[in-house]
């Protein structure tokens, strides 16, 4: 038997946004500083509701890049990452995000728009250790987006739109050094990548290094899924690490 006096929750809709690139070698992530309440003057993610009923999610997340950063559609390809909605992760009610995903080489610099009092590239890093605190659960959307971003790397070509149009093994090294957060064996590396058939192809020698032979250089390759796909190494546990100090 129905409920005549049952009505729909009242559920407000979000978009938020992890926009990622690289920035002299360092994985960096696009934040804002609010411009109002609540959390005014912390740095978040850049987002905002929805304008009205008929507004595509996709519009909205766009809409709102622009909004806030003054990067606009052509820069970024948005895909969706993740749908976040924990009772009491908004203090202004009950508030369902729909957060985006940007991987991106060459952004240039943000300019804050009418909804944000300064918008910046900010190490990645500075915001896993905590050293930057974010408004809301934009920590918890931030931490997502880069795992999304390594598994990415794993399986995709996605290292070598991070390169320039020729580039040595090492300067693909870089980027998955500075995306994984980790340093890489180099002859492993090395091994791994030509192991990967039509990853990357040779483009002649040429760009010589100080004191040694001209380094190879590759370019892009047709493949864009990776088989076998790059596989992340395993960080040491603390325990490990505590050994190998002692050894």
């Amino acid at each position: 038997m129905e409920d005549d006096d049952w009505s729909p929750p009242s559920v407000l809709l979000t978009v938020d946004l992890v926009i990622l690139t690289l920035r002299e070698g360092r994985l960096c992530v696009l934040l804002v500083e609010r411009g109002e309440d609540p959390f005014r003057g912390m740095q978040a993610l850049p987002g905002g509701f929805l304008n009205h009923a008929g507004e595509e999610i996709l519009d909205a997340a766009h809409r709102e890049l622009s909004e806030e950063t003054a990067l606009t559609a052509g820069w970024v390809h948005l895909e969706q990452l993740a749908v976040y909605g924990d009772v009491g992760r908004d203090p202004r009610g009950r508030v369902v995000s729909v957060a985006h995903l940007a991987i991106a080489p060459g952004l240039p610099e943000p300019v804050a728009g009418t909804d944000a009092m300064d918008a910046d590239w900010v190490p990645a890093e500075a915001v896993l250790s905590g050293e930057v605190k974010l408004a809301f659960d934009h920590y918890r959307i931030v931490t997502d987006g880069i795992e999304r971003a390594r598994k990415k790397l794993e399986s995709t070509a996605l290292a070598t739109a991070f390169c320039g149009e020729l580039f040595t093994i090492a300067e693909l090294q870089q980027v998955y050094e500075a995306v994984w957060g980790t340093e890489l064996d180099t002859r492993n590396f090395y091994r791994k990548v030509q192991a990967v058939d039509g990853f990357i192809v040779p483009a002649g020698s040429g760009r010589r290094s100080t004191g040694g032979r001209p380094a190879r250089l590759y370019r892009a390759g047709p493949k864009t899924v990776l088989i076998p796909p790059l596989i992340r190494p395993v960080p040491p546990t603390a325990e490990e690490s505590t050994a190998e100090e002692g050894a």
